[in-house]
C-alpha cells in the first residue's frame, strides 16, 4: 500500500523532533503534528526556561557576597516582568530555530491536533493522512490533585506566565520541579514556603545528597514543612488564598504551586482506534524498540514513563530513527548510568547508584565522603558546604555512583559520567592529577572510606 508518509510523528517536542529530523536525513518521508509549541516541554514550560530563572534568583547571593571581594553595591531591585518578557524573547527564538531544523531536514509541519483514526491514518486540521508508521511523542502535563479550591492553584505551566512575582508561595511537592521552584521563588525575594507530604523530598536520590540539601536550604531560609498536605483552598475577599493542611493548620498565600507528578499527555488522541494499550500507570506500553501493541505505532518520550528526561527522549528518538530508517546504524538506548542534576540552589548532579541502591543491589561498598566549604566562600560570611561522595565496589574497585550538592554541580559530573560509563575505577579517580584550585578536583582526592 502506498502511504503519504513514512513515519508521522505526534508532537514537536525533544523526541519528536530529533526522530523526525534524522529520519528525514535516512530518506524517509516525514511528517510532523504539534498543536501548541515547537520545542516542546522543555523548550516551553521545562528545563530551559526554568533554568533562566534559576540564573536569575542565583544573583541576589552573588550581590551579596561581593562585598567579601571589595565590591560594594547600591540597593539592589529585581523586576519580574523584565525576567519574564526576556525569557519570553529567548524562547520564541528557539521555537524559531526547532522550525528551522524541521523545515531545513525536509520535514512536512503540520501545525493543529492530530487524532489517530486507525492504525495507519491521523486526522489534523480537517485533513487526514496515512503513514507506515506513526509515532507518539506527546510528553506530559502537570497535574494538580482533586482537592477542593484546587482551581486557585497553578502549575509549571502557569508559573512561567505569572504577571507579577507572588509576595508569599506555597511550592507543594517533593520532587526535583518542586525543589528547583522553591529555589526560584525564595531566591528571587518570594515568602516561599515547600510542602510535602512525605518524610523528605527527592525520594530516589542519595540519602546523604536529600539530608544535606535539607541543611542547605534551611540554611538559607527556606521554610520546609514535611509531613504536610493541604486538604482545601478557598479564596478570600482580598484575593489572597487560606490553605487548610490536613493537620487543622491554616496558612495564608498569595499563591499555590503545585509540582506533585505529571501524566502522559494522552487527551483525544484517538487511541481508541488502534491496540495501543497503556500500563498500569496510564503510560503507553511499549517494548524494547519503543513499539506499542498496536506494531505501526510507536512512542517515546515522557508518554511511556520510563526516564523523563529531554536527552533520554533524544537517545529513544534517534534509536527509533534508525531502527526503522537505517538499521544498520541501530544501538538500543542504554539507561544505565544517566547522569542528572536538579538546579536547586546550590544544584544536585548525580551519576549511578546511590549508596542505598547500590547495597540494595548486593554490592559491598566503600563510601566515599567530603564536605567542605567552596573557596570562592572563604572571602564572605556564607557558610554553604559543597557535599561530594563516591559509592564503590569494595571487591571490583569499581566506582558505581558519584553524587554532589554544590555550585556547578551539573557541569562537574557530566565529565564524571564518561568515566562512570567507560568503567572507571576507584584507582583511576586517585591517578587522575586534579585541576587546582577547583571544587571538582576533590573527587579525585579522596582517599579514605567513611563507611564500608
Amino acid at each position: 500500500m502506498a502511504y503519504d508518509f513514512d513515519l508521522y510523528v505526534i508532537g514537536a517536542g525533544s523526541g519528536g523532533v530529533r526522530s523526525a529530523r534524522f529520519a528525514a536525513g535516512f530518506g524517509a518521508k516525514v511528517a510532523v503534528a504539534e498543536s501548541r509549541y515547537l520545542g516542546g516541554t522543555c523548550v516551553n514550560v521545562g528545563c530551559v526556561p526554568k533554568k533562566l530563572l534559576v540564573y536569575g534568583a542565583h544573583f541576589a547571593e552573588d550581590f551579596e557576597q561581593s562585598a567579601g571581594f571589595g565590591w560594594s553595591l547600591g540597593e539592589a531591585d529585581f523586576d519580574w516582568a523584565t525576567l519574564i518578557a526576556n525569557k519570553d524573547r529567548e524562547i520564541n527564538r528557539l521555537n524559531g530555530i526547532y522550525r528551522n531544523l524541521l523545515v531545513n531536514s525536509g520535514v512536512t509541519l503540520h501545525e493543529g491536533h492530530a487524532r489517530l483514526i486507525d492504525p495507519h491514518q491521523v486526522e489534523v486540521n480537517g485533513q487526514r493522512y496515512s503513514a507506515k508508521h506513526i509515532l507518539i511523542a506527546t510528553g506530559g502535563w502537570p497535574q494538580i490533585p482533586d482537592i477542593p479550591g484546587r482551581e486557585h492553584a497553578i502549575s509549571s505551566n502557569e508559573a512561567f506566565f505569572l504577571k507579577e512575582l507572588p509576595k508569599r508561595i506555597l511550592v507543594v511537592g517533593g520532587g526535583y520541579i518542586a525543589v528547583e521552584f522553591a529555589g526560584i521563588f525564595h531566591g528571587l525575594g518570594a515568602d516561599t514556603k515547600l510542602l510535602y507530604r512525605g518524610e523528605l523530598f527527592l525520594r530516589g536520590f542519595d540519602g546523604a545528597v536529600r539530608k544535606h540539601l535539607q541543611e542547605e536550604l534551611t540554611k538559607r531560609g527556606l521554610d520546609l514543612q514535611f509531613n504536610a498536605d493541604i486538604e482545601r483552598i478557598e479564596k478570600q475577599a482580598d484575593g489572597s488564598l487560606k490553605v487548610t493542611l490536613k493537620d487543622g493548620r491554616e496558612l495564608a498565600t498569595d499563591c499555590v504551586f503545585y509540582a506533585t507528578g505529571r501524566r502522559p499527555m494522552l487527551d483525544n488522541l484517538g487511541l481508541e482506534n488502534t491496540g495501543v494499550k497503556l500500563d498500569k500507570r496510564g503510560f503507553i506500553e511499549v517494548d524494547e524498540q519503543y513499539q506499542s501493541a498496536e506494531p505501526s505505532i510507536l512512542a517515546i518520550g515522557d508518554v511511556i514513563g520510563r526516564v523523563q528526561l529531554t536527552p533520554v527522549a533524544l537517545a529513544e528518538g534517534m534509536a527509533v530513527a534508525r531502527r526503522l530508517f537505517k538499521p544498520e546504524q541501530y544501538r538500543p538506548v542504554d539507561y544505565n548510568m544517566i547522569p542528572t542534576a536538579v538546579f536547586s540552589l546550590p544544584n544536585i548532579g548525580t551519576v549511578g547508584l546511590t549508596e542505598e541502591q547500590a547495597r540494595e543491589a548486593g554490592h559491598k561498598v566503600q563510601i566515599f565522603e567530603s564536605r567542605f566549604r567552596p573557596m570562592k566562600l572563604t572571602l564572605t560570611e556564607c557558610q554553604e558546604r559543597t557535599l561530594m561522595k563516591l559509592v564503590v565496589d569494595a571487591g571490583t574497585d569499581k566506582v558505581l555512583g558519584c553524587h554532589m550538592v554544590g555550585p556547578d554541580a551539573g557541569e562537574i559530573v557530566q565529565g564524571l559520567a564518561i568515566a562512570l560509563k567507560a568503567g572507571a575505577t576507584k584507582r583511576d579517580f586517585d591517578e587522575t592529577i586534579g585541576v587546582h584550585p577547583t571544587a571538582a578536583e576533590e573527587f579525585v582526592t579522596m582517599r579514605t572510606p567513611v563507611a564500608g
